[in-house]
């Protein structure tokens, strides 16, 4: 029994501390110099992974906030990531973020390092926010494509995360 309860409780303690270093410490990410600031005000942002989950967007934001179904045309899903594709759409959810949850949420896809942040026009005609991951080159700038994505060129777009 005794030892049930240390296991549990060494369990507990390596969340709380893996959680205090992701979320509060200033060396589980560090935004890189480089990068503009959020800039303040609201900012729509359209997800199509993890953050489409309420429990996700609440310990992330603060808040689960209010969620919209959306489509993004001419890109197409692959894992955690989306890729140009001309026929592409990938189905995901809209919402407003202000710009200390903005802030959160590039902490939370770590803006610059594995994730840039570019201004993309979803089907209704709305401009929003979306993460895409950044190729392994190093460049901090070059979004990774997907295997048997199209070759668009998306670099005209407005976006944070370059370096």
């Amino acid at each position: 029994m005794a030892y049930g309860i240390a296991l549990v409780g060494t369990v507990l303690l390596a969340l709380a501390v893996w959680w205090w270093f992701v979320w509060l410490s200033p060396w589980g990410y560090q935004r890189p110099a480089d990068l503009a600031p959020v800039r303040p005000g609201s900012h729509q942002v359209f997800v199509y992974g993890t953050l489409r989950y309420a429990p996700v967007r609440y310990v992330v934001m603060g808040t689960a906030g209010r969620i919209d179904d959306a489509t993004l045309p001419g890109f197409r899903r692959c894992g955690l990531n989306i890729a140009p594709a001309k026929n592409g759409r990938v189905a995901g959810q809209v919402f407003r973020a202000s710009a200390a949850e903005l802030s959160r949420l590039d902490r939370y896809e770590r803006l610059g390092v594995r994730y840039t942040r570019r201004l993309i026009t979803l089907a209704d005609g709305t401009q929003a926010w979306v993460y895409r991951r950044l190729s392994p080159s190093g460049d901090g700038q070059t979004p990774m494509g997907c295997p048997g994505s199209d070759t668009i060129s998306v670099d005209n777009d407005a976006h944070q995360g370059a370096r």
